[in-house]
C-alpha cells in the first residue's frame, strides 16, 4: 500500500505505508509493508498513558467524568469547550495552568488556529493538544503523593509508571522499549507497529469495572468495555475535533471504532466489536497521507464507507483550481497463519 501524489496523470510523489492488524491474542491478521517496523508511538500512546489513572484509582478519587477521561486520551483541537474542560480538570486536582509543562502551540485545527489568530488570543499551555494528557499526569502525581514538579522527566515516577503500562499492554519489555522526548516534553516510546496494534487490540477486551459519571446522563460505565474505550467511544468530538480525521472516522462509524493519531505519519485504531487493533506508519511522516491510509485500511476491514473527506484528496493551486490528487493505491495482505505472536520467536 502507498499513497500517491498524482499531477497530470503522473505520479510525482509516493508515501509508503507500513501497517499491522493484530487480534487480541497477538496474531497478525493483515499487513502491508513491514509490520515489525520500530517507530515512536507519539500521541497514539495516550490511551495507555491514561490507563494508570484508571488502574490506580485516580479517576475514582477525583471524580473524573467520561469527558475528562476522553480528553486525557486526546490530541484535541484547542477548541474553546475542550480547553474549558481541561481547566476544570486541573481545578479538580488542585493544580493550575502554570503546573502544565507541555508548552503552548498553534491549534491543530486550521479553522481554530485562524480564529484565534484573528482575535489575537494569547495561547498558553492549556491550549496544547496534549494538555489533557498532562493534566492526567499531574493527577497521577497528586494521587500517589509524588512531586508535581518536573513530572515530564524520564526518571520521574509518573513517566516510569507510564513506561511499565506500555510494556504490559504491548508485550515489549520495558528495557527493550526505545525512549525519547515527545513534542510536548514527556517520554515517548519506540516499539514495533505489531506491538502497537496488539495494545489496541487488547483494549477491545479490557475491563476495569470503573464507575464514572457521564454528564449526558448515560449512567456509570461498567462491563464489558473498559472505561478508556467507553469514554473515547462516547466522545469522538473530544478525541480530536470538528474536521479532524480521528473525529471524522469515529463519527462515521459510531460505537464501532476508536482512532488515535500520533505524529510523523502514525495512526492507531481499535475495532472493539471485531477485537482488532491497527497501527500504521507512513514512512515519510506525511500527515494527510497517513489519514488517507488509515481510512483505506479501515474500509478494507469492513468499516464502509470511509468519510468523503478521507477519500482521494484534491490538490489545488494558488488559484484554488484542482490540479491533481492524493490517492491510496493498494491494500492489506491477509495473513493465513498470522506469523509469530508478539513477544515470541
Amino acid at each position: 500500500m502507498r499513497v500517491e501524489q498524482v499531477r497530470g496523470g503522473v505520479v510525482e510523489a509516493v508515501h509508503e505505508v507500513h501497517a499491522a492488524v493484530v487480534d487480541a491474542r497477538g496474531r497478525l491478521v493483515a499487513r502491508t509493508g513491514d509490520p515489525d517496523l520500530v517507530t515512536f508511538w507519539r500521541s497514539a500512546a495516550k490511551p495507555f498513558q491514561a490507563l494508570p489513572l484508571v488502574e490506580d484509582g485516580v479517576t475514582d478519587r477525583f471524580g473524573f467524568t467520561s469527558e475528562e477521561l476522553a480528553l486525557v486520551c486526546a490530541s484535541h483541537s484547542s477548541e474553546a469547550g475542550q480547553v474549558a474542560r481541561v481547566r476544570e480538570l486541573l481545578g479538580k486536582i488542585g493544580c493550575g495552568e502554570r503546573d502544565l509543562l507541555c508548552g503552548p502551540h498553534a491549534p491543530l485545527s486550521e479553522r481554530v488556529a485562524q480564529d484565534y489568530a484573528t482575535r489575537g488570543l494569547r495561547l498558553t499551555a492549556v491550549y496544547s493538544n496534549c494538555s489533557g494528557k498532562h493534566a492526567g499526569m499531574l493527577a497521577l502525581a497528586r494521587h500517589h503523593g509524588w512531586p508535581t514538579e518536573f513530572y515530564t522527566r524520564p526518571e520521574h515516577p509518573v513517566q516510569q509508571r507510564c513506561l511499565r503500562e506500555v510494556a504490559r499492554w504491548t508485550d515489549v519489555p520495558a528495557a527493550e522499549i526505545r525512549t525519547a522526548t515527545d513534542g510536548c516534553g514527556v517520554v515517548c516510546f519506540g516499539i514495533p507497529l505489531r506491538a502497537m496494534a496488539l495494545g489496541y487490540a487488547r483494549l477491545a477486551i479490557a475491563d476495569f469495572g470503573l464507575r464514572i459519571a457521564d454528564s449526558k446522563g448515560a449512567g456509570p460505565i461498567r462491563n464489558p468495555q473498559s472505561a478508556i474505550v467507553q469514554s473515547m467511544l462516547r466522545h469522538p468530538e473530544l478525541i480530536a475535533g470538528d474536521g479532524r480525521p480521528c473525529t471524522d472516522m469515529m463519527r462515521a462509524h459510531p460505537a464501532r471504532l476508536i482512532v488515535k493519531v500520533g505524529a510523523e505519519g502514525v495512526y492507531c485504531a481499535v475495532l472493539p466489536r471485531d477485537g482488532l487493533g491497527v497501527a500504521i506508519k507512513v514512512a515519510d511522516g506525511h500527515a494527510v497521507a497517513s489519514a488517507l491510509a488509515m481510512a483505506a485500511v479501515l474500509e478494507q476491514l469492513g468499516l464502509r464507507p470511509r468519510p468523503v473527506s478521507l477519500g482521494a484528496r484534491p490538490m489545488v493551486n494558488t488559484r484554488g483550481e484542482a490540479v491533481g490528487e492524493l490517492r491510496v493505491n493498494g491494500g492489506l495482505e491477509q495473513q493465513k497463519d498470522g506469523g509469530p505472536r508478539t513477544g515470541e520467536e
